[in-house]
């Protein structure tokens, strides 16, 4: 609706992982430095955690672009899964075609595929995302995967993403074996001030804008104060804001704009 008024040849805030529009913070690098470092190091589990709407999916599928051809990849978005299905799933996922639906053969299937990926020099691994949903049960499965391995070196690396629920879970006695075995883990924060405002910018200049939007600084900090650094929030209250600046016929975000459009976001109503 606010394109062509505001000069801008996409929405810059949609929702939507689009890698075009890829903002790295300094946390976020951090975070996939730390994955890079686990899959080359073959440090088998690898631990992902950040709160709700920090990025961690669009993390996910960086890796998966920086990744060279020697490193094969499957991603498990589903964490509702039982533990045949999980391991059906990573089978398929891998490109190979389950010959059955029983687990002893599945393993053997995934075993097979890992040893002779193994002799070529490839490297494997698994992204297990929203790991915070997974039951005990298939987590202790996910430890057992880690079992495939040759005298020298993992077959799998896994890589669990998830809430900070994930953290707690994963302190139950009950998984102190998969615990142990994990060699990296890190949490992504969310962006400060200073990242908001230039994560602004980025997406504003990468949806084509052509100068007609003017998003003051006091509009950035107010996009701050109000998401608290969240990536998905900034995204909510930004394009709102444009919705507004469509309105109200402006083409400058200011401060009053930000708030009044993150309280219609959090269902407040707005006098006139």
């Amino acid at each position: 609706m606010y394109l062509e008024y505001l000069g801008l040849r996409e929405k810059p805030f949609a929702i939507t992982s689009d890698p075009a529009f890829l903002y790295l913070s300094k946390k976020h690098r951090e975070a996939l430095a730390h994955m890079v470092y686990g899959i080359r190091e073959r440090k088998g589990f690898i631990e992902i955690t950040g709160d709700i709407g920090t990025g961690k999916t669009t993390i996910c599928k960086a890796l998966l672009r920086q990744l060279d051809g020697s490193t094969k990849t499957a991603l498990v978005l589903q964490s509702g899964l039982s533990e045949l299905q999980l391991l059906y799933a990573v089978v398929k996922d891998f490109g190979l075609n389950p010959m059955t639906a029983n687990r002893l053969n599945l393993f053997e299937q995934l075993n097979q595929f890992l040893l002779d990926e193994a002799a070529i020099g490839h490297n494997i691994v698994l992204i297990i995302d929203e790991a915070q949903n997974l039951s005990l049960r298939v987590l202790e499965q996910i430890r057992m995967l880690s079992n495939l391995e040759t005298d020298k070196e993992k077959l799998i690396q896994i890589i669990l993403v998830g809430q900070p629920q994930l953290r707690e879970k994963l302190a139950r006695p009950a998984l102190e074996q998969l615990r142990q075995r994990i060699g990296v883990r890190y949490h992504i924060g969310p962006l400060d001030a200073e990242e908001v405002t230039t994560y602004i910018h980025h997406r504003l200049r990468i949806a084509g804008s052509d100068g007609t939007v003017q998003w003051t600084a006091e509009a950035a900090q107010e996009v701050y104060r109000c998401s608290k650094g969240t990536p998905r929030l900034i995204n909510q209250i930004c394009d709102r804001s444009l919705l507004a600046c469509y309105v109200y016929r402006t083409t400058r975000v200011d401060r009053e704009l930000v708030r009044r459009s993150f309280q219609e976001l959090q269902g407040q109503v707005v006098g006139a």
